[in-house]
């Protein structure tokens, strides 16, 4: 076995090793350097495997030298490697902007404990991109979803109790739906290994039991990843969550459970179950379609910041559905990059918005008039960010609709409509990215408070991220390359 073959196990247990060490620490300086450190290990070591996965080589790793389907098997490729670079990404970003944000939102001698759900948070969702197996993405599942419940509602406003509440409730249903879907695939195939899986559906007489368990898979997760109009829970858990738990769970939490329908999808479904392509590609494709246009409609008319950044995600799930609804290589390959580039867009973001809750706790959109002449860097930060999620050339955000809209238009005439609704969605998203740049540069504030500017260290973290959304606009090979990779992957699983 390669010695850099490891790196996919690493990937998980250093989070869950340093778990049990921050939960021991007195001292919340020293618990957050410990978390920190740690993330940006995993960060590192997303890259090293990335790295691994462009020059050709895909990692795979048998816990206990078991070999696959009867051991459990940890597997990176193209697509896993982009979900861990947003995932560790996000993480270490996010953790970086701590330093300055959260003290302000939790106590002190709760910290150790925070930080502990966050590499918990950290190390379920790695192990869900790196597990080769249904059960143990399960496994990973959970813990990831329960240790985010615990960082939303971690921060010092009451109304996150509710809104947690309702994300454990969908969260739950969701996993109980995935957890039926993969029992009665077990009982059809009497393996979860995802590679075996997908050989052994084929030899299965009655595929009606296979056909419900694609049903449940796919409800399931579409209520993980937020997908209209199972998205019930995701504005509320991202606005009265702690803002730099909003930066980590905005950038990477739905994008996982997109990562999990795409696996099972096109890898065991697709290839299997006779006229599975048409039926998803057809219940998919009016979903996405809504999502853009009603998702981006509420955040038009939305007042709070956050909520309205939420709203935003949900549209921007629909451009990345949309994309998958299209079932070919061109689609694809538009809906993984835009996976990537919105993780970018929407993290700066909300970055962005962290720094200003330092100075202005109320994010209405009236109170936060004015915000650009005390906090100029940071707005300007907001600005740039937010011309990349509404696609301006020269962002990364223009990179990928660009794909999806060259991906649509080779549908002919159904294409030009669904050209159409991502030209209408980025329209709409001018306008609600403008009712911010209005208030913050233009309005006088009801109540002027003394603001200055945020902190170097939480304006730097933000600047850097703001400053990829323009690299991975002018230069995209990296993501492309990793997109194309997956989807080729992906769609070769489908005859």
């Amino acid at each position: 076995m390669n010695p850099n073959d490891h790196l996919a196990a690493l990937q998980v247990v250093i989070p869950l090793l340093a778990t049990p060490l921050v939960v021991l620490l007195r001292s919340h300086r020293l618990a957050w350097a410990t978390t920190t450190l740690t993330s940006l290990m995993a960060f590192i070591i997303a890259i090293a495997l990335t790295m691994g996965v462009m020059s050709g080589h895909d990692y795979q790793y048998f816990m206990g030298s078991w070999p696959a389907p009867y051991g459990i098997e940890l597997r990176v490729d193209a697509l896993s490697a982009l979900i861990l670079l947003i995932i560790t990404g996000a993480s270490t970003f996010a953790l970086f902007a701590a330093y300055h944000s959260i003290d302000d939102q939790i106590g002190s001698h709760r910290q150790p404990l925070f930080y502990a759900a966050w590499l918990l948070a950290l190390a379920g969702l790695s192990g869900i991109a790196v597990a080769g197996d249904a059960f143990n993405i399960f496994v990973f599942m959970e813990i990831s979803s329960l240790a985010s419940y615990v960082l939303v509602a971690g921060g010092p406003d009451k109304r996150a109790l509710p809104a947690v509440y309702k994300y454990l409730i969908f969260g739950t249903v969701g996993a109980t739906f995935y957890l039926i879907g993969v029992g009665l695939i077990y009982m059809m195939t009497g393996t979860l290994n995802l590679a075996d899986m997908a050989v052994r559906i084929q030899e299965v007489s009655d595929q009606n039991p296979v056909l419900v368990a694609a049903g449940f898979i796919t409800v399931g997760l579409a209520l993980k990843a937020a997908v209209f109009p199972l998205h019930i829970w995701l504005p509320n858990a991202y606005t009265f969550a702690p803002h730099v738990v909003t930066v980590f769970l905005a950038a990477c939490a739905t994008k996982v459970a997109l990562y999990v329908l795409l696996r099972f999808d096109f890898f065991v479904f697709q290839p299997n179950l006779s006229g599975h392509e048409f039926q998803f590609a057809y219940f998919l494709m009016p979903l996405a379609i809504l999502a853009i246009l009603i998702a981006s409609a509420v955040a038009m008319f939305e007042k709070n910041l956050k909520r309205l950044l939420a709203w935003s995600s949900i549209a921007q799930i629909g451009y990345i559905m949309l994309g998958v609804s299209l079932v070919d290589m061109a689609g694809l390959t538009a809906s993984i990059l835009h996976i990537f580039n919105h993780a970018i867009a929407k993290g700066s973001l909300f970055l962005a918005v962290a720094c200003l809750a330092l100075h202005f706790r109320d994010l209405n959109l009236t109170k936060i008039a004015g915000s650009a002449r005390a906090m100029p860097w940071t707005m300007a930060a907001f600005v740039i960010a937010g011309l990349s999620l509404i696609g301006v050339p020269g962002t990364a955000g223009f990179i990928s609709k660009w794909y999806l809209i060259t991906a649509v238009l080779s549908m002919g005439i159904a294409g030009i409509a669904l050209a159409a609704v991502i030209v209408i969605g980025s329209l709409m998203a001018v306008v609600y990215v403008w009712r911010i740049v209005e208030h913050a540069y233009f309005q006088v504030p009801e109540n002027p408070v003394s603001a200055r500017e945020a902190p170097l260290g939480i304006l730097t973290v933000t600047w850097i991220a703001v400053l990829a959304n323009l690299y991975f606009g002018l230069n995209p090979d990296l993501p492309v390359a990793l997109s194309t990779s997956a989807a080729s992957t992906l769609i070769g699983y489908i005859p």
